[in-house]
């Protein structure tokens, strides 16, 4: 059975990933820092598939030293780890320069920081088997600096995602290492993240076919892939051409 480490994973998209992943074989290792809600998806994942390992860490991933340990505990639990997906983060944010910068920090510290714990640790474990699975979760507003509440979330998913691709370009023709690395932009997916925002946000769709797209994505082992393709393909282009005020009339 392939093993998948989420972090993330006790709501939203990485709750979703775990029960999808499960249904495909995957035996999984979940972190969190809710473990009450780790422990109520393990209980669901195991009543619907009796036969998945489902190992469960309390984790916070600004904790550097902490993502290092949980991530060497699954590696001596499971023995191999195929895939890590660096999920957890934050989406709290205010427009710079407003007085509430404690959000935009926090949300930078757990995203760009965290993110970059987790790929070092994931990265340390693979390089050890020779072999892994490493995905990353950015996302669409990745692709160009967005306004308002918006703007620090946004620059710390292109800090994601450009680590991804620089470990890809690291790793491209390599003969000693069997390391995929897989960076998902997710569009507007209905999650524990967004479900306060009151302004409808335009081609919604629904936690699980989301999350359908992202797994589909990862388990054929894309370099990247904007989830859903539509209309989040096409339109990923169009933000990464159209000029600046056009791109901010799009979001």
């Amino acid at each position: 059975m392939p093993t998948t480490i989420i972090t993330g994973a006790s709501s939203g998209l990485g709750a979703e990933m775990a029960r999808q992943l499960a249904a495909l074989g995957h035996d999984l290792g979940l972190a969190a820092r809710r473990t009450d809600k780790l422990e109520a998806l393990r209980e669901e994942i195991h009543t619907a598939y009796p036969g998945r390992r489902v190992s469960l860490r309390a984790l916070d991933v600004t904790d550097e030293a902490a993502v290092s340990e949980v991530f060497g505990e699954f590696r001596d639990e499971f023995g191999t780890i195929d895939r890590i997906v660096v999920n957890a983060g934050l989406g709290k944010g205010a427009p710079i320069g407003t007085g509430r910068a404690a959000a935009n920090r926090e949300t930078a510290v757990t995203n760009v920081l965290g993110a970059l714990a987790q790929a070092e640790s994931a990265m340390e474990i693979f390089r050890a088997q020779k072999q892994g699975h490493l995905v990353m979760i950015s996302s669409m507003s990745a692709m160009r600096g967005l306004p308002k509440t918006v703007t620090t979330y946004a620059a710390t998913k292109a800090f994601v995602a450009h680590l991804a691709e620089g470990l890809r370009s690291e790793l491209m023709g390599s003969r000693d290492l069997a390391i995929t690395v897989t960076t998902l932009y997710p569009g507007y997916i209905r999650s524990e993240m967004n479900d306060q925002v009151k302004k409808p946000m335009p081609f919604m769709v629904d936690t699980v076919t989301g999350v359908r797209a992202m797994v589909a994505a990862m388990e054929k082992g894309v370099d990247e892939a904007r989830v859903p393709a539509w209309p989040w393909r096409p339109l990923g282009t169009a933000m990464r051409n159209l000029p600046l005020p056009v791109v901010r009339k799009l979001t």
